[in-house]
């Protein structure tokens, strides 16, 4: 009689041991993301840096096409009818919504126009500076030696100038300052944080096993600094730029309101700060307004250099 207990124990069912092994690990992992995909990841969810952003864009277009805000002229002048005219709060964007200065201008208009030579000052200085001070900072930290202490001593030099003064004694010798006068006298000054950023990111980065590699293998000096250096030691040097950025604009606002960096026919809102401080008294809502301009823009770009710093610092996740 053939053996009961043998068959059953054949002819069981495959137990979960025998099953294929399920997979609850999910897909595999994609591409680790990069520096800067990673920082991308981070801005798109961080309220400041959205709040800035749309700031910058508003000022930004308000200096490239001031058209597309007011019709009035920033520099028609009307003094029987419009002299120190208070604001109108009802008529939104017309030219007498923000009243009339001392000479009797459009304060919205000038405002408006105004917004481009602040912007254009702290744009161009602050490209000028990181360009330059890049290339300082590279060469002094990747060759080392007397390279290094020759760069380093002029960079020690320009850094122990106090910026203002410096700017107030460069323009000074100029009969007319323009926007570009103006812009090379900064330039000529601010680039010596930016280098101390990149030296010392260098440094660091030489150090490093790609870079090693690519002397081993017989790369140039230039490839090596422009393809293995360079994309890893700008992050520090963006995050110092941008912030500086904001500086820039406010000095510019400053050196004006002095009497000493832009001048008429140029319009800036350091220029009708300086005009309007004699009429604080009376007529307040002069000087406030373009002081007002000259604060929301300077703190939008270091509310966006402080939400890029975040980003890209890993000791800030």
């Amino acid at each position: 009689m053939p053996d009961t207990t043998a068959l059953k124990s054949t002819d069981a069912p495959a137990t979960a041991v025998d099953a294929p092994l399920a997979t609850d690990a999910g897909p595999a992992p994609g591409k680790p993301r990069s520096l800067w995909s990673d920082a991308w990841h981070d801005l798109r969810r961080n309220p400041l840096f959205l709040v800035s952003m749309a700031l910058i864009l508003l000022l930004a277009l308000m200096a490239i096409w001031p058209s597309l805000f007011t019709s009035a002229s920033p520099r028609d002048a009307n003094l029987a009818e419009h002299y120190l005219q208070h604001p109108n709060w009802g008529h939104f964007f017309a030219p007498d919504w923000l009243g009339y200065d001392g000479q009797g201008r459009s304060i919205y208009a000038r405002v408006v126009y105004g917004a481009r030579a602040s912007i254009t000052v702290g744009v161009v200085v602050t490209v000028a500076v990181t360009i330059t001070g890049l290339v300082i900072g590279m060469l002094a930290g990747y060759f080392g030696g007397w390279i290094d202490t020759l760069l380093s001593r002029v960079t020690d030099v320009f850094f122990g100038v106090p910026f203002i003064v410096g700017a107030m004694v460069i323009l000074t010798s100029f009969e007319e300052r323009s926007v570009w006068v103006v812009i090379l006298s900064m330039a000529f000054l601010g680039w010596t944080s930016i280098a101390r950023v990149a030296r010392g990111s260098v440094i660091t980065i030489k150090q490093a096993d790609y870079v090693v590699a690519a002397k081993a293998l017989g790369a140039s000096t230039t490839r090596i600094l422009t393809r293995h250096i360079l994309p890893n030691a700008i992050a520090p040097v963006i995050v110092v730029a941008t912030i500086a950025l904001g500086g820039y604009i406010a000095a510019e606002a400053t050196l004006s309101f002095l009497g000493i960096g832009l001048a008429e026919p140029t319009v800036s809102w350091g220029i009708d700060v300086s005009s309007a401080k004699d009429q604080l008294r009376n007529a307040p809502y002069v000087l406030v307004i373009p002081s007002v301009m000259v604060s929301i823009t300077v703190l939008s770009f270091l509310m966006f250099g402080d939400a890029v710093r975040n980003a890209l610092d890993p000791k800030m996740r």
